[in-house]
């Protein structure tokens, strides 16, 4: 339970840096963030291994790079789902879903 925590936190780091460096994404605080943290784990449990089962051909056709899209479908899922995190369209959401991994993996290895 412990790491999960961590990890939740880690990635509510990870998308409020994310969304106040860059002008892919506007979210108000970080309170925004631990929630859209919390409900984009949710989406990721529950309804990515769906959308990657249903897209599998043309994942295999694109080589894997068609999961940067379902990774920014997800997270355009989360916005719609929370009032104060708004994404500005598809591809800022796959761009912006590319920079949240990157840097919750740099804060994950630096963490641990």
């Amino acid at each position: 339970m412990n790491d999960f925590i961590i990890k939740i936190l880690i990635l509510a780091v990870s998308i409020y840096l994310v969304g106040k460096i860059t002008r892919l994404f506007v979210v108000t605080d970080f309170v925004t963030a631990i929630i859209s943290a919390l409900l984009l784990a949710l989406v990721n449990m529950i309804i990515r291994p769906v959308l990657v089962l249903l897209t599998l051909p043309i994942t295999i056709i694109t080589l894997g790079l068609f999961l940067f899209i379902i990774n920014g479908f997800s997270l355009m899922i989360v916005a719609s789902l929370v009032p104060k995190f708004k994404v500005k369209g598809c591809l800022s959401a796959a761009a912006a879903a590319f920079l949240i991994s990157l840097t919750n993996l740099l804060l994950e290895t630096l963490i641990s």
